[in-house]
C-alpha cells in the first residue's frame, strides 16, 4: 500500500498536463471541484483529473489549490466530454508527496470523486463521473 501511494503521488503531481481540444465551441466543459472537511489550512491541495487509460499514472490535468477554513476549490477548464475520476491530496507540509505513518497508512488526507473511500487503492469505476458539454460541479470530502 505504501508503494502504491508513493508511486501515485509522484505520478499524480509531477506537473500540469493539458487536455487536447481543436477549439470548437461547446465541445468542452468546466469541472468545478469543491473539497470539504480538510483537516487544517496548512499546505495545499494537489488535485488531478484522470481518464481511464491514464488512471493513477498520467493525469489529463493537475493543479495545486489553496485551503481556506477547511475548504478548497478548483475549476478544471476546457475538459472534453468523457468519463473521468479525480484524486486529491492534502499536502499539509508542502513537500509535494504523501507522507505515511510507521504502519504504512497515509498521514495526510486524500479524497476521490464520488467520495469513494473503499479499502485499498482508488478504483476508477467507483470514482468515475461523466463530463458532457455542460459545466459540472463536484464536492469531494476528506
Amino acid at each position: 500500500m505504501i508503494r502504491f501511494f508513493i508511486t501515485a503521488t509522484i505520478l499524480l503531481f509531477t506537473g500540469i498536463s493539458h487536455a487536447q481540444s481543436d477549439g470548437s465551441v461547446g465541445e468542452t466543459a468546466q469541472v468545478k471541484v469543491t473539497l470539504e472537511n480538510i483537516m487544517n489550512d496548512q499546505g495545499s491541495i494537489l488535485i488531478a483529473l484522470y481518464d481511464k487509460t491514464g488512471f493513477m499514472s498520467k493525469p489529463v490535468l493537475s493543479a495545486k489549490s489553496t485551503i481556506t477554513n477547511g475548504i478548497s476549490e478548483y475549476t478544471f477548464m476546457a475538459v472534453p466530454p468523457g468519463h473521468y475520476a479525480i484524486i486529491a491530496l492534502h499536502d499539509a507540509n508542502s513537500n509535494g508527496k504523501m507522507d505515511f505513518e510507521p504502519s504504512g497508512m497515509p498521514k495526510e488526507g486524500w479524497a476521490c470523486s464520488n467520495n469513494d473511500m473503499s479499502m485499498g487503492p482508488p478504483d476508477f469505476e467507483a470514482s468515475k463521473f461523466e463530463v458532457t458539454d455542460q459545466n459540472l460541479e463536484l464536492t469531494l470530502k476528506f
